[in-house]
């Protein structure tokens, strides 16, 4: 069974700023809002919520496929990826074009101001779910907006169990779009901003998201994630991490780790707590692929967490 990840694949640049950005943010001032944030510190790190969620899976035993758009600078970026235990056979790299760039500035509060350079991304359109035979689980993640509609109109055609993640798109997707991506698919996923976002613009409620999907899941930064379905809620905590680096990629890592759950047969909730492990990982290095381990460490952070994980014959 093939687990196919979707999503941006990008170059992540990291600046730190020594202080707090709301204490420059005067609000009797925002109708002309003009501020420059002088940074300590700058990293390139290879990102993209897509590799992200790959490398995640890779690091658990998967060997996930792929599948975007990437530029003419992408050829190291894809042997790291395979060297790693990512399947890249599917990511199309677009003559003339860059690869896709994030530009994040993160304060000591962890508060984060960043942009977007959407490069070869906008070419994910280009790619089919048609094209990949035995999917049984994907993911749809932050994307070109039109591209992630025609892959959950795809996955529902196909009948691939599909999450729908729309994340940081939340703010530049309409509300039709949303919808067509939520209807249909079989886990929501975002976090609580983005889900506000969401049900201002589609005007859907939790009850009708569940009408359609088996569960929706609200992940809540350091007070861990919810998992509500049908039958009700469960929050899952996050774990204490032995030292906060940088949230890069924490989402990301959480979307790996429930993957790798459910492609185990575990439920949704300890499917999150799997993801909430994943997670603290990323938070404690810089970038969302700086990090490694093995499953029988993964399994004793968990397990000191949550208890033995007896996960069903698969």
């Amino acid at each position: 069974m093939n687990i196919v990840v979707t999503g941006s694949i990008a170059f992540d640049y990291l600046m730190s700023f020594p202080g707090r950005f709301t204490e420059h943010i005067l609000p009797e001032h925002m109708n002309r809002l003009s501020l420059s944030f002088l940074v300590d510190t700058m990293d390139k790190r290879r990102g993209g919520c897509g590799p992200n969620i790959a490398y995640t899976l890779a690091l658990l035993g998967e060997r996930p496929l792929l599948m975007g758009t990437a530029g003419e600078d992408f050829g190291e970026y894809r042997a790291w990826l395979e060297a790693a235990g990512v399947d890249t056979g599917h990511v199309k790299q677009i003559a003339g074009k860059f690869t896709a760039s994030f530009f994040c500035n993160t304060d000591q509060h962890n508060n984060q101001i960043a942009s977007f350079y959407t490069g070869a991304m906008a070419d994910a359109g280009e790619l089919s779910f048609r094209t990949v035979g035995d999917c049984g689980l994907a993911i749809i993640s932050p994307n070109d907006p039109e591209a992630m509609v025609q892959y959950a109109d795809e996955c529902r055609a196909l009948g691939i169990r599909a999450i729908f993640d729309p994340g940081q798109q939340c703010a530049r997707m309409s509300g039709d779009q949303l919808r067509e991506g939520v209807v249909g698919s079989t886990i929501v996923i975002c976090n609580d901003y983005e889900l506000e976002l969401l049900r201002q613009k589609t005007e859907l409620s939790e009850d009708a998201i569940l009408a359609d999907s088996e569960a929706l899941i609200v992940t809540r930064g350091e007070h861990g994630s919810t998992v509500i379905t049908r039958e009700g809620r469960k929050d899952v905590p996050a774990l204490t991490p032995r030292r906060i680096v940088d949230p890069t990629g924490v989402g990301d890592a959480f979307r790996g780790g429930l993957m790798k759950g459910l492609a185990l047969g575990l439920d949704c909730a300890t499917a999150a707590q799997l993801g909430s492990v994943a997670a603290t990982y990323v938070l404690e290095h810089l970038g969302g692929q700086s990090h490694a381990y093995t499953w029988d460490e993964f399994k004793e952070r968990y397990e000191a967490r949550f208890g033995p994980l007896a996960a069903p014959a698969r």
